[in-house]
């Protein structure tokens, strides 16, 4: 918030533009400062000078800054396309975001793909090897692991259930 240039003998912008004093209880000399006269006035051009006045005096001094700042941008939108204002300015934004979405949907689902087609080219290369209780399939990078069945990718691209035709199940010797 910028003090009140009233002290500099320099009226605010808002008193110099309305071709007044500036009094020292100004109610806008923090909020528009000598050196940005063209921010009063486009808020003075869009909702004249007695709606911000009233506007800041109705307003809680914490609020005030807050409010003049949202009062700028909207008259800045309103003098550069007069009749969407800062709407124009958020739907355009919001088509952006949306274009950006749909492209970045786009690049996860090439990502997807090609992980796919990795692990397809990986499943000719099917290796099974046993040790003691465990016995793996190494898929390239994935490995699937299990003690009395498998999964092995068959030609569908699918995991197809596999299990041994011998029983591992050395707690129960009679099994088959």
């Amino acid at each position: 918030m910028a003090t009140s240039s009233s002290s500099y003998n320099s009226p605010c912008a808002a008193c110099k533009f309305l071709r007044r004093k500036c009094l020292p209880d100004c109610v806008y000399a923090p909020y528009f400062p000598p050196e940005e006269p063209h921010k009063f006035a486009n808020v003075h051009k869009i909702f004249g000078a007695g709606n911000v006045s009233k506007l800041l005096r109705e307003l809680l001094p914490h609020q005030r800054e807050d409010a003049v700042s949202s009062l700028a941008y909207e008259a800045e939108a309103r003098v550069r396309d007069p009749v969407y204002g800062c709407v124009g300015a958020i739907t355009f934004l919001q088509k952006q975001v949306e274009r950006l979405q749909k492209e970045l949907d786009a690049a996860n689902a090439d990502l997807i793909r090609l992980a796919c087609n990795e692990i397809s080219a990986a499943a000719p290369m099917i290796n099974m090897q046993g040790t003691g209780y465990f016995r793996s399939l190494d898929l390239g990078r994935a490995r699937i692991m299990g003690g009395d069945g498998m999964f092995y990718q068959g030609q569908s691209g699918f995991p197809v259930n596999y299990s041994f035709p011998w029983n591992d199940n050395h707690n129960n010797p009679g099994s088959f």
